[in-house]
């Protein structure tokens, strides 16, 4: 299986096949470490699109059909296939993100979290009877797939978002065409692999990989029932409104701003630890990464020396070795991107405590590395503040209470994830009741729910109407039919003109 993912070109996967596609055109992968060219991607055109698209419309019939029990038996075997090859993944992941192994791993086990969800599936899909809603007439619900369903996944989570999506989808009878991203295809690949060896029929999932007009092929494709899509927030909007302008069902899950609240009763070595975490780990390419630490009231001056010095002393190394605390960012054009923010913070007159830019790592010194950055007294009115940055920079902002801190938090055009740390009950329960974001952690930096919860945000953070896998993501790849019989002895002689009513 090795050999199968280590072809110097990244392809499709079809109807159970690895193909080239009909497309000419391609773009490097890089490992990020090394800054060097490991293998070249074949972008798909449109015409990839509709092979994989008819592929799955012509599966998806016999998989619909198909006991939701035995549908289950596969997502078991692969969920025993993922369990069994889930350092070869991490490792792919690895090489093409640069995120340390440490951190691969966890998300891939994060992803096969979801898949255990997936193994329950007879019992989600279980619909509601009441006998007797009035005389001789039973009523009932079941919920039945949408068809052939699309996924367009992001760059900093290759394996867990797409499990958020497929395994749920294919599991409650659907077939999927998904579409990772161009930066690190290849985990995709892998999966799509241990399906076939896990016995999900050809065509059921297929992986087409891409640029925006493999995008727009799936957005517009008549065929194509319902989209699910991760990233920023204006491509967000994007998916949902032409989706949605093409009939289908979007849940698009955008940016994000994440705010920590250190209150001054927090305790300060594991608000610090929490803080260096969620802030610099992946390398801050996480949409649940805290990128802006509230400090309320006089925690600032205590708090600020000791994140400076653990800024200062990340371990920032090729992700695969043991001790790496941080790896590379995944391609130059975003390390650039992410050093302009720095370079706007000092311009807008932040106080640049650490600046991580400029980082060489000895024998990766063509990596794309920077390290920690770290920024007090920053303002509401800043763009370091305002927008995401998607990298290893923490935001310090000093206010005068507990009030303060929720009015800018709920202010914010995001609404993706947010924490508080403290020690009273009373503010904790404040803060959860008040606060205006879809995710929060109490003392919990990053507080992704668990698979049969769902993840999703507020406001800009989630363009539709359902959150990501757990019980929403069901019914968002299911549509309900309620279903009202009666049998010939029970109905009255007579046409009925008037609304029929409870008798």
């Amino acid at each position: 299986m090795q050999a199968y993912i280590d072809s110097a070109d990244v392809g499709h996967f079809i109807h159970g096949e690895r193909v080239n596609g009909t497309g000419t055109r391609s773009q490097s992968v890089f490992n990020p470490a090394t800054g060097a060219r490991a293998r070249k991607l074949l972008l798909g055109e449109a015409a990839d699109v509709e092979a994989a698209v008819a592929s799955a419309k012509a599966a998806f019939p016999t998989w619909r059909d198909t006991p939701p029990i035995r549908r289950a038996r596969v997502m078991l075997r692969f969920l025993e296939l993922m369990n069994r090859h889930r350092d070869e993944l991490a490792a792919i992941i690895t090489a093409e993100h640069g995120k340390v192994f440490s951190d691969a791993q966890g998300e891939v086990s994060r992803g096969i979290d979801v898949i255990e969800f997936a193994c329950g599936i007879p019992q989600l899909l279980k619909g509601d009877y009441t006998e007797q809603v009035s005389t001789g007439i039973d009523n009932w619900t079941t919920r039945q797939p949408l068809g052939v369903v699309a996924g367009i996944t992001p760059f900093n989570f290759p394996c867990m978002v797409p499990c958020w999506m497929f395994p749920v989808a294919i599991a409650a009878g659907n077939s999927f065409v998904l579409k990772p991203s161009e930066r690190d295809p290849s985990a995709a690949l892998f999966m799509a692999h241990l399906l076939k060896q896990a016995g999900l029929p050809d065509g059921v999932f297929n992986v087409v990989q891409g640029d925006k007009v493999v995008v727009d092929a799936l957005l517009t494709h008549p065929d194509v029932k319902a989209v699910s899509f991760v990233g920023s927030t204006p491509i967000a909007n994007y998916i949902y409104e032409t989706g949605a302008k093409h009939g289908k069902r979007v849940q698009a899950l955008g940016g994000a701003k994440n705010h920590m609240v250190v209150m001054p009763d927090a305790d300060l070595d594991k608000t610090i630890d929490a803080l260096v975490g969620a802030a610099y780990g992946s390398a801050g390419e996480r949409c649940m990464a805290i990128s802006v630490a509230l400090l309320v009231g006089d925690v600032a001056d205590k708090i600020i020396p000791k994140l400076a010095e653990r800024a200062r002393n990340l371990i920032v190394k090729n992700g695969m070795e043991a001790d790496a605390e941080m790896g590379p960012i995944v391609t130059r054009q975003a390390l650039e991107r992410i050093e302009s923010y720095i370079a706007e913070g000092v311009k807008e007159g932040a106080t640049l405590v650490v600046d991580g830019r400029g980082l060489k790592v000895p024998g990766h010194e063509d990596g794309f590395f920077t390290g920690g950055t770290l920024f007090d007294n920053v303002t509401p009115e800043m763009r370091i503040y305002k927008e995401e940055i998607f990298g290893p920079v923490l935001a310090c902002v000093r206010v005068n209470d507990f009030t303060e801190a929720v009015e800018l938090i709920n202010a914010h055009e995001f609404g993706n994830g947010v924490a508080c740390f403290t020690r009273d009950g009373h503010v904790a329960r404040e803060f959860g009741r008040r606060i205006e974001v879809g995710m929060v952690g109490i003392n919990v930096p990053i507080p992704v729910p668990m698979a049969w919860h769902g993840f999703g945000g507020w406001k800009r953070s989630l363009f539709g109407d359902t959150h990501a896998y757990g019980e929403e993501g069901v019914r968002f790849y299911t549509k309900q039919k309620s279903i009202m019989q009666r049998w010939p002895e029970s109905i009255e002689k007579g046409a009925e003109f008037a609304m029929p009513t409870t008798k």
